[in-house]
């Protein structure tokens, strides 16, 4: 891979590392205790699933390990992200993070489709809170994965 599509795609890491952070901000400082607020809250669940995968779509893009668009897209994305690619890349979510990121992405995909369903406030506020206690997990191999992307520039 050419230095510059490695510094293109460390660029890109860090700003979405920052989307992340943010969105984790506004998650810690909103309780679900209403309806409204657990609304609120999906939202901020919604977006932090969405984050992650922008930032999986363009590692996989920039490896040129792309999947095709259908039904099951998005799990595989995801599974994708939790392989060794030999010669070409580690993998960027280990098992711990692989498992909660796949909650959240079921989340999400049930949040994107609840035109007429009720958010279960228990099910938001536990995958909040599970989110919140967890999150370093992905932090880490994030982290670890950007390391990585700082290691092949020299």
């Amino acid at each position: 891979m050419k230095r510059e599509a490695i510094a293109l795609l460390l660029g890109y890491f860090q700003n979405q590392m920052q989307v992340i952070d943010n969105i984790l901000q506004s998650l810690q400082a909103t309780q679900p205790d209403n309806q409204e607020r657990v609304v609120v809250t999906g939202y901020y669940l919604h977006n932090l699933y969405s984050a992650a995968e922008d930032l999986f779509e363009e590692v996989a893009s920039a490896f040129e390990n792309q999947l095709e668009p259908r039904g099951s897209y998005h799990r595989e994305l995801l599974q994708r992200m939790s392989i060794d690619v030999p010669t070409i890349r580690p993998r960027l979510v280990s098992p711990d993070s692989l498992k909660l990121l796949d909650d959240l992405r079921g989340f999400r995909h049930v949040f994107r489709h609840s035109y007429t369903y009720t958010l279960d406030p228990q099910r938001v506020a536990q995958l909040r809170q599970t989110v919140l206690d967890r999150w370093n997990v992905v932090q880490e191999d994030l982290t670890r994965f950007q390391q990585f992307l700082e290691s092949q520039l020299g």
